[in-house]
This record gives structure tokens, C-alpha cells and sequence, in this order.
């Protein structure tokens, strides 16, 4: 057996030498695995902002149930193990390693039938499918890597129901330059009389998605934006009231002083209902309240917070969250993102709001990087905002902390990468003090 290092390792290197396998492939790869027709019910879930956010509040509000649910998200903060979950345990890593192999052996027997390597994304979901298949989770939630239509996870034919989150610019050099190519793209993962729910937020990605819809016989669960009232922020919650077909307005809360969350959350307790249309209130109620999803606005020490912000969508929920923050000293940003993200226009939205007294430019610790170089040349065209650049995480988030005083806060956003870097120099700086 190999080690769990030598696993991660192997996975890591598998884009230098494999490409992506059609969904049809993948199917295949499926049913050679014995995975095609799991007895468990599957919701998919698909969207440019939101998709782990609301697989967190839908797990949580399952469990409360009495359900046994497994996860399949991406991407990870720190450890790689944390794409796969059973319940509230990510895998292990000796599980993990038992995955590797069962997908390692399997790739060797399709390869003699004229199959492809699977590709990165496509072996963890392979994995994460052999190992449900092993626990038996009564719920399956399968967030989709990138787009929709050609994602692996489109190779499971029949879901229960299918969520698409908030459609916003990401990704366009793949799925296309306008939200309504991007909305197709999405919208592919919608089957035939599968019924799907999303948010009624921009009229053209309402109406590419419903057009869909309609034409797979699929019935819609709507979230409008009447559903969702009487929003009151917290110091570390945010209580709303939500109407809904099922309900007439319920008070809920939830852990988190993001405002964007609430939508998400709707939107996992309406794919709940889907689920199990006599859900009982109570454990809709305590499964919002106890979920947990790391980096969206989570304060990871105190008065320091961190929002994996990552596309412009992202920062300007990220900005009306910041806004509304009741700080009473000042804020700095520590900030780093990745090449291939619009970050010029990420950047031109962070400056022009003008909330933050200082912002601490970071090179991140992986090669798709925004070059310092680049981060001045944009960060120079606007006057007033108080930068420094760093060549490394840990030297920016260290002058971050330094900087900081009683009553001001620190937020951390413009790259799940840089959030997962940071996560890391706060267990080791918390792990040398025990």
C-alpha cells in the first residue's frame, strides 16, 4: 500500500500528463467502479458563488434530520482529504489511500478498453463515489468542479434534485464571455423531470435557466427575492425570515455575519423539502444555526476574518458584508489572487469602495500567481489607497497583525489559495504555542 503522501502526490502530477475525459467516459468509469446506481439520493449542485455554502447548510440541516450524508466539494483549504466527507468527518487519510488505489486499479482495467487516465477532478470524484459507496450515506451531495454540462459530476444520470447557486463572470475562457453562455453551461446539469431550484437574482440567467428547465420537463423551485425578509445582522449571526411554499414566514438564523449566506441557505432548505417535502422545522432551524463553512467571512482569530472572495461577484458580496461590519477602529485588507481571474476589475471594486486604510498585496505560494509586478501596476493607477506588496503570505499577514490594533479588523480575501494559506500559518502559530 502506498503512503498517503505518495497518494496526494500522484494526484497532484495528474494534469501533467492527463487531460479531461468526456462525461460519457466518466459514466463508464462509473459503472466499471460499480457506482452508477447507488441506492442513495443525490442532489447536484452547480453556480459560480455558493455551491460549498450551500452543501454545508443542506448537510447540516439533513444530519439534523436523521439523515447520513456524504459530500463531495471542492476545492480544498489546507488538507486534500477535506473534498471527501461522510457526516461532519472528512475521510481519513487511510481511507483516502484506499480510494487511490480502488481508482488506481480501475484506470489500469479501462485503460485496456481504450479509456483515458481520468483527469485530476475526475479522480477524486471516482474516489469520493467508491468511498460512498462503502458508507451508504442515505444523501449524496456532488458539487460540480467547474460549469456544469461537461463536468464529471454530470455523469450521474438521475439525481434527486438539482441547485444552481448565484451564476456570476467566472471561469469565461471556458464556459464563455456573457452570463448567458455561462448560464448554459450551468444549466446542463439539469435532467429530465429532476426537479431544480435557484435564485431569481439577473432576469437573463432566470430565463436561460427556467427555458431549460422547461424543456427537460423539470419543475422549478424558485428563490425570489421576496422570499427572504426581514434581514438583521448580528455581532456573529444573522437572523431572516423566509417564505416559502412550505412555509409561512419562519424566523431562522444563522452562524455567520455574511450577508450573502442567507440566499444560500434558502436555497438548501428549499432543496431539503425537495428531499423530504415533511421536513420537520426544528431541524431546519438547528441545522442552519450549527453550520459551519470555512473561509465565508469566518473570523479566524478575533477581529481577523477571512472571505474567499475570488471573482467580482464574490468581492462585492464580500464589500456589502464589510460595509455593514459596525467597525469601530480601521480595516486593513490583506489581498492576493490568481492570474486568471479578472483581478483588475476585482481590484478597481476593493479601491473605489474606499473601506479599507491599508492593503497588504501578497504573492501566493502556488505558480498561478499574480506576479507582485503585475499587483503595483494595477494597484498604482488609484490615489489614496495605502499599499504594500509582499513576496510571501506569511510576511503579509504578519505585518497584517502587526499593524492591527484593539478595535480595528482584518480581512483576509481574493483567493481560496490565499485563504488556505493563511488558515495554515494560524494552525502552526496556534500549534507552536501547545
Amino acid at each position: 500500500m502506498v503512503s498517503f503522501q505518495e497518494a496526494e502526490n500522484y494526484i497532484n502530477e495528474i494534469p501533467r500528463f492527463a487531460g479531461k475525459n468526456s462525461v460519457e467516459d466518466t459514466a463508464r468509469l462509473l459503472s466499471m467502479a460499480g457506482c452508477d446506481r447507488l441506492p442513495a439520493k443525490i442532489v447536484h449542485v452547480a453556480g459560480t458563488n455558493g455551491k460549498g455554502s450551500v452543501c454545508s447548510y443542506l448537510a447540516a440541516i439533513l444530519k439534523q434530520a436523521g439523515f447520513r450524508v456524504g459530500r463531495f466539494t471542492s476545492p480544498h483549504l489546507q488538507s486534500i482529504c477535506e473534498r471527501i466527507s461522510m457526516d461532519d468527518r472528512q475521510i481519513t487519510e487511510e481511507e483516502f489511500v484506499s480510494a487511490y488505489e480502488k481508482v488506481r486499479d480501475l484506470s489500469v482495467r479501462s485503460s485496456r478498453e481504450g479509456l483515458s487516465h481520468p483527469s485530476f477532478f475526475e479522480y477524486l470524484f471516482l474516489m469520493a463515489m467508491i468511498y460512498f459507496r462503502e458508507q451508504e450515506p442515505d444523501v449524496i451531495l456532488l458539487e460540480t468542479g467547474l460549469g456544469g454540462r461537461l463536468d464529471a459530476t454530470n455523469s450521474i444520470k438521475k439525481p434527486d434534485v438539482c441547485v444552481i447557486t448565484e451564476i456570476g463572470y467566472d471561469h469565461m475562457q471556458y464556459l464563455g464571455d456573457s452570463l448567458e453562455k455561462i448560464a448554459g453551461e450551468k444549466a446542463g446539469i439539469i435532467k429530465k423531470g429532476v426537479p431544480v431550484v435557484f435564485p431569481d437574482k439577473r432576469p437573463e440567467v432566470t430565463r436561460i435557466l427556467s427555458d431549460y428547465a422547461k424543456k427537460m420537463d423539470s419543475p422549478v423551485i424558485l428563490l425570489e427575492k421576496d422570499n427572504i425578509l426581514d434581514v438583521n445582522i448580528g455581532n456573529k449571526s444573522i437572523d431572516f425570515s423566509l417564505y416559502t411554499r412550505y412555509y409561512n414566514y419562519v424566523s431562522l438564523c444563522i452562524s455567520t455575519k455574511a450577508v450573502y449566506q442567507p440566499e444560500n441557505a434558502a436555497l438548501s432548505v428549499l432543496a431539503a423539502h425537495v428531499l423530504c417535502e415533511k421536513l420537520d422545522p426544528e431541524a431546519v432551524r438547528k441545522g442552519l444555526f450549527t453550520a459551519y463553512w470555512p473561509g465565508r467571512m469566518e473570523e479566524a482569530l478575533p477581529g481577523v476574518f477571512l472571505d474567499g472572495a475570488h471573482n467580482e461577484d464574490g468581492v462585492q458580496a464580500f464589500l456589502d458584508s464589510v460595509r455593514r461590519d459596525g467597525c469601530k477602529g480601521k480595516r486593513s485588507l490583506l489581498f492576493g489572487v490568481v492570474a486568471d481571474k479578472r483581478y483588475d476589475r476585482m481590484i478597481e471594486m476593493i479601491a473605489s469602495a474606499g473601506l479599507f486604510a491599508k492593503v497588504i498585496v501578497a504573492s501566493l505560494s502556488t505558480d498561478r500567481s499574480t506576479s507582485l509586478e503585475q499587483m503595483k501596476e494595477v494597484w498604482g493607477r488609484y490615489e489614496g489607497v495605502s499599499c504594500s506588496f509582499f513576496e510571501s503570505v506569511q510576511a503579509g499577514f504578519e505585518q497584517q497583525l502587526q499593524l492591527k490594533e484593539a478595535e480595528d479588523i482584518a480581512y483576509v480575501a481574493g483567493s481560496l489559495y490565499l485563504i488556505g494559506q493563511v488558515k495554515s500559518l494560524i494552525r502552526r502559530t496556534q500549534d507552536d504555542r501547545f
